[in-house]
């Protein structure tokens, strides 16, 4: 099965799990697997800058937030799919197993285990470390109030 018989979003939504996986974490599930993928390398994971921009409220006119680091990677399967990742930071070995699993998951032979084993497992744990930071910042949160005071004389 080619890259063309998955929709976009449900590309999209594997490929943002492995690249906010931990890197140590999809490490050990994915030796776990005992999947073995050949491929080649066609873009050797390379580690750059990219522009970040912003709004405030989401809505106003966009700003220069700064510069975020980015490593990307490509592969490709001897089957011919290729596989994709960008992700922030500088960990190279994590973009080019990303790449590769992005490419595996567009296989029928992997793509239910994969999905099952690792992609699932590695949402869940992003969702929880989300759940925790929301309730740090929540600990910590200060909700202002204004008194107002009446001269009733």
């Amino acid at each position: 099965m080619d890259a063309s018989h998955f929709d976009v979003a449900r590309r999209q939504q594997w490929m943002g799990v492995l690249a906010h996986s931990e890197p140590q974490d999809l490490a050990d599930r994915w030796q776990a697997l005992h999947i073995s993928a050949n491929y080649q390398v066609i873009r050797q994971p390379e580690t750059g800058l990219v522009q970040i921009q912003a709004r405030m409220g989401a809505t106003g006119q966009r700003f220069f937030a700064g510069d975020a680091t980015l490593t990307r990677a490509v592969v490709q399967l001897d089957n011919g799919l290729y596989g994709y990742s960008y992700l922030l930071g500088r960990d190279k070995t994590h973009a080019e197993r990303c790449a590769v699993i992005d490419a595996l998951m567009q296989d029928e032979a992997h793509f239910q285990t994969l999905q099952e084993t690792l992609i699932a497992p590695l949402a869940a744990n992003r969702e929880q470390r989300r759940a925790k930071r929301r309730a740090e910042v929540n600990s910590s949160r200060v909700d202002f109030f204004t008194l107002v005071r009446g001269d009733n004389a």
